[in-house]
């Protein structure tokens, strides 16, 4: 069995077909999702999809390119949905220097609430990186200097420095699809998965985003169910047998989020 630590189940792409997706998740060996909110309403959903279906655990956040749309209620509501039984964690939050949907002032405002109520809530948080891996560094290194707190860099995309600068705070790398993609662009990234701490390593889909590359071009959409290409890429990658690597990541999903049912 092996879990699928970040897969947007609520957006529309899974809309129609939801419980086909978790049974092919299931036939594959997947047996946890953890669904992570990105708005107020997206948190929402996924607290529901959770309610309805045992593999599915839910995170509340307010992603950093929709902190703009945040209205002034939102953050109170976002609080109030972390206490929530089924809810493992906080986030998806961070901070984004591709996209330029959200000032940088409300980005950063909003990662630090998101890192005050994982601390709060002694919950780990899912932390977005996009080209700011300085900026989310110089936000975990000061907010775990007050208070202890766990997280992970979800679908980790830079380079074994990075990704050591980020261990060293004690946070997890999650690897994504792109893991297993051919362009020589992603060999830091092989290199990344190849330094971090096998009691450090967590794995996701990321659906309905990075495909992995057997599928590319084949389907428009990603799903929980792949999430074993990243399994047998970073198996292949690492050296280690398939099934030992499973026991491994879903150790380590059910250490870091421990509100996981066992």
């Amino acid at each position: 069995m092996v879990p699928d630590t970040h897969a947007h189940l609520d957006s529309d792409e899974f809309h129609t077909d939801l419980a086909d997706v978790l049974d092919v998740a299931q036939r594959a060996g997947v047996d946890v999702i953890i669904c992570p909110g990105i708005t107020v309403g997206s948190s929402r959903r996924v607290i529901q999809l959770a309610e309805e279906y045992p593999r599915i655990m839910a995170s509340v956040g307010i992603h950093p390119n929709y902190a703009g749309q945040a209205q002034p209620a939102d953050w109170s509501i976002i609080e109030s949905l972390a206490a929530h039984n089924r809810v493992v964690a906080i986030g998806e939050t961070g901070l984004d220097r591709y996209w330029n949907f959200t000032s940088w002032s409300v980005q950063e405002e909003y990662f630090d609430r998101h890192l005050w109520l994982a601390a709060k809530m002694d919950l780990p948080v899912i932390v977005h990186c996009r080209d700011a891996e300085a900026d989310v560094y110089r936000h975990l290194k000061e907010a775990t200097s007050h208070s202890p707190i766990s997280g992970v860099i979800h679908a980790f995309g830079s380079s074994p420095e990075w990704a050591r600068e980020f261990l060293d705070l004690g946070f997890n790398i999650s690897f994504a699809g792109s893991v297993t993609y051919r362009n020589r662009k992603f060999d830091a990234l092989r290199q990344a998965v190849n330094m971090v701490p096998l009691d450090k390593l967590l794995v996701e889909t990321d659906s309905p985003y990075l495909v992995p590359e057997s599928h590319r071009g084949k389907l428009k959409r990603n799903h929980p169910g792949l999430v074993t290409e990243i399994v047998r890429s970073i198996s292949r990658l690492r050296r280690i047998e398939f099934d030992i690597l499973c026991e491994i990541l879903s150790r380590n999903a059910r250490t870091l989020f421990r509100k996981i049912a066992h």
